[in-house]
């Protein structure tokens, strides 16, 4: 490991933890050479899936892909970058437990619009509208309509959330 300062390659550990999604390990180093302190994460490597473009080609999984969609998607919007994190991880490891050795885009861009349907409907429709490409506003609207016919049965007549009703005997 090269200090990010000086590149000197003699540094030691001086705190380990487990990062707060219990996936990676967060390390506190300082340098031999400049006595600087610097940060590292490390995560288990495991063989991910490969990925199967719309057009055939394949390329391997990469959670750096999946995190830029989402940052695009939820720009100016209150989503937290931890947020955005939890969401990949658990999407990675949604790929990783599909147990095959491919997985289709369409996986995954389903995968990712779940999540944000579920934490905020601004990225939802932002993400949706690269993800689906819509050809044109007919297309966008009636995902507008969707989302709106959902959030009016979630939300009851009253204006209060909805609750399942219980039948008495």
């Amino acid at each position: 490991m090269r200090c990010p300062f000086c590149k000197h390659r003699g540094n030691r550990v001086i705190d380990s933890r487990l990062a707060s999604d219990a996936m990676t390990i967060r390390r506190r180093r300082i340098c031999s050479a400049c006595k600087r302190r610097f940060t590292t994460r490390e995560r288990v490597e495991e063989s991910a899936p490969m990925v199967v473009k719309k057009d055939g080609r394949r390329e391997p999984f990469d959670r750096a892909k999946i995190i830029a969609g989402l940052k695009r998607a939820c720009e100016k919007c209150a989503v937290s970058m931890e947020t955005i994190e939890e969401i990949a991880n658990r999407i990675e490891a949604q790929a990783g437990e599909s147990g095959g050795k491919e997985i289709p885009t369409s996986e995954i861009g389903a995968a990712v619009m779940n999540e944000l349907h579920r934490i905020d409907q601004v990225a939802y429709v932002r993400f949706a509208s690269v993800y689906r490409s819509f050809k044109d506003i007919d297309e966008f609207m009636h995902e507008l309509e969707d989302l709106i016919r959902l959030r009016k049965q979630a939300i009851g007549p009253s204006g209060e959330p909805a609750r399942p009703s219980v039948k008495k005997e």
